[in-house]
């Protein structure tokens, strides 16, 4: 995988969302933020996520969808079930992921984060493919930027978000990434 510009990832689907800013002059890329997202809640397939990222979600096609359709969010990428990548902003570039939140006494971590969506949910664990892409995405972000930690957005926004939850696989990232800093309640 190679970078191009604006931090946008070669080989990956790239469809720009308008919902992203400008990140600090002084914020590095230092960390990231796994999430996970379905819509509808718990129902995988279709394009609504991308729909959702791109302020085109249809308020009028699921019930739920009425409460969020004016929301407007981004993350850096987005990781299909069968292992697809989709990518929304340019990784130089401030997607809005976190929302209120707090990494190691350091607020807002959309201005030094890099937002990853799994397609999955609270209630059921994410398929292998999804973890083989998610590797080699940690593989290229750590060879172009200066990373030091990786959460869950849970552990950005305790109390208000959950997710990766239950099933994210926190050991394996734990063997594979030593010398990054993780949630405390991640064994080492």
């Amino acid at each position: 995988m190679s970078w191009q510009d604006d931090g946008w990832l070669a080989g990956v689907t790239w469809l720009p969302s308008p919902n992203f800013g400008e990140r600090p002059a002084d914020a590095a890329v230092s960390l990231v933020v796994i999430h996970n997202i379905s819509l509808p809640p718990d129902q995988f397939g279709g394009e609504w996520v991308e729909d959702f990222f791109l302020n085109r979600l249809d308020p009028t096609a699921h019930p739920y969808f009425a409460t969020i359709a004016d929301v407007q969010v981004s993350s850096h990428f987005y990781v299909r079930r069968d292992g697809r990548i989709i990518q929304f902003v340019g990784c130089d570039k401030r997607a809005w992921h976190a929302g209120q939140s707090c990494w190691c006494d350091r607020d807002n971590c959309n201005d030094y984060s890099v937002g990853i969506e799994l397609e999955g949910s609270d209630t059921r664990g994410f398929s292998g493919e999804q973890y083989v892409a998610l590797w080699r995405l940690l593989d290229a972000l750590r060879v172009r930027y200066p990373l030091a930690a990786i959460a869950g957005h849970s552990h950005v926004a305790p109390g208000r978000k959950t997710d990766p939850g239950p099933y994210f696989d926190w050991p394996e990232v734990a063997l594979r990434y030593p010398a990054l800093a993780l949630p405390p309640e991640v064994a080492r």
